[in-house]
């Protein structure tokens, strides 16, 4: 079996979000235009501030797909969190 076929879906789908997240406000030309005004800021500056928030749920997404495969995979080797916690105590 190759690496990349060991890769998940929920890793492939994670992987998008975060290109997402990444290449969209690359794209300069898209945004790069006063117009329409929000509150007085021009189109730049607005569209900017809302890639900061819309980022973050993008990331925010990404992880927790990541965490569910994570916990999937744990428990299917028979690892849980009730082990780690016995040597904690």
């Amino acid at each position: 079996m190759s690496k990349l076929a060991a890769i998940r879906p929920a890793h492939w789908a994670a992987g998008v979000l975060l290109l997402i997240a990444i290449i969209a406000p690359l794209w300069v030309w898209s945004y790069a235009k006063a117009t329409p005004k929000l509150w007085g800021f021009p189109f730049f500056y607005w569209y900017q501030l809302l890639w900061v928030f819309i980022a973050a749920i993008l990331v925010s997404a990404a992880y927790q797909l990541v965490m569910i495969e994570e916990r999937k995979r744990r428990a299917a080797d028979g690892l849980d969190r009730a082990e780690g916690r016995d040597e904690d105590e």
